[in-house]
């Protein structure tokens, strides 16, 4: 997620594109011993083709691109850039042409747009009573480049996951996870704007995570699915400490599917598949649905999910910022370098001016400087910045 530039104050949230890993179940034991005369995939027990689990069709993860896309469109058509800029970027597209680079990078509509169709702004979610906000954001974007890289990413993704466990668990685990992005980002960053689905992103491979493990019994190839699974997730989450990009709600998407998958996505043993399916005189010994560690991790991982979002939601609408209990956590979504400034803060200033001669003071620390200056908007914002620096 991008934080606010200094001009356009949008945060993004980003997500890179990957693929994601190919798990085959493993231990896949016939119950009788197979017929040779017949292809190894054939069973005698009473059927020609065991599949232990279900296949799913996927159709809601393509449903939420459409309506990301129509819901881009829409934003698009409201912000009238030619109506309100002299300096559009393709202004053949007439009332869907693009912001000027200097204000969005990301080739999209303005901050106030977004902002009007439902971003989230923890000023307005806490005093403006509009908690929707939370979710409403996670369904737009802040331009072309910033609704392919997670469109892409939701389609690499999201439809194998449909594939193996229906839209029910899926389109729970992204539509909770990127509710759980915006709480954890709103805790943590509370000015500027915030949009994208990149938390929700980072539920879904967060739920994969869960899932390996919860069902670790039943692949094939573990600890090499898991080391691919785990690269893809340090790689997504090490973009986040590049400037101007919200890394707490790549982090709170992450521990919200995290969570979600050891309670969605938990498969039951083989073994007992195989008896439920078979005839009933081959049943012999009654085998559980699922191990022990499972249904254990299935109680710790749902009351962590709720104790989460009671306390993180209690905190928000108390007013209160995460950073002042914790010194160091800035530096999960932004680190310092030479090469740049991770200060994405927007400041208000007073100023008076006599001739050119400028008084200014920051109102969020009570500094006062006087400047010589025949000034222009974006130097008045730049001294603004620095004072309350």
């Amino acid at each position: 997620m991008a934080r606010d530039t200094p001009v356009a104050h949008v945060e993004i949230k980003c997500h890179s594109l990957h693929g994601d890993p190919e798990f085959q179940p493993a231990d896949q034991r016939p119950l009788t011993a197979p017929d040779r005369s017949r292809p190894s995939t054939s069973f005698t027990a009473g059927f020609d083709l065991f599949q232990p689990f279900k296949k799913w069709v996927s159709w809601l993860v393509p449903m939420f691109v459409v309506a990301n896309s129509v819901l881009f469109f829409i934003s698009m058509y409201v912000n009238d850039c030619p109506k309100n800029s002299a300096s559009c970027v393709g202004r053949f597209l007439g009332r869907f042409s693009f912001q000027p680079l200097k204000e969005n990078p990301l080739l999209g509509p303005s901050s106030s747009t977004l902002e009007k169709m439902g971003a989230l702004e923890v000023d307005k979610v806490v005093y403006g009573h509009q908690p929707w906000r939370l979710i409403s954001c996670m369904w737009l974007h802040a331009g072309v480049f910033h609704i392919l890289a997670n469109m892409l990413s939701l389609v690499f993704i999201g439809i194998h996951l449909e594939q193996e466990f229906g839209f029910v668990r899926i389109g729970m685990i992204y539509v909770v996870s990127g509710f759980g992005g915006s709480l954890l980002s709103s805790l943590f960053i509370q000015s500027g704007i915030s949009v994208g689905a990149s938390g929700a992103l980072f539920g879904l491979l967060g739920g994969m995570l869960s899932e390996l493990l919860t069902n670790w019994t039943i692949y094939a190839n573990k600890l090499a699915a898991l080391l691919t699974l785990l690269f893809i997730i340090v790689i997504n989450l090490a973009v986040g400490v590049l400037p101007h990009v919200d890394n707490y709600a790549h982090i709170g998407g992450f521990i919200s599917g995290f969570l979600l998958g050891f309670v969605f996505l938990v498969r039951p043993q083989f073994e007992w598949v195989s008896q439920r399916d078979a005839p009933r005189r081959y049943n012999s010994i009654s085998v559980s649905k699922y191990k022990p560690y499972q249904y254990v991790l299935w109680i710790v991982s749902l009351v962590l999910l709720i104790a989460w979002f009671a306390v993180g939601l209690v905190f928000l609408f108390r007013g209160e910022n995460l950073n002042d209990h914790c010194s160091w956590c800035h530096y999960l979504s932004c680190i310092p370098t030479s090469k740049w400034n991770c200060n994405s803060q927007k400041f208000t200033c007073e100023s008076s001016r006599l001739g050119n001669q400028l008084n200014m003071t920051c109102l969020s620390n009570g500094r006062s400087g006087s400047y010589s200056i025949a000034s222009s908007s974006p130097e008045l914002q730049q001294i603004c910045s620095q004072l309350c620096n």
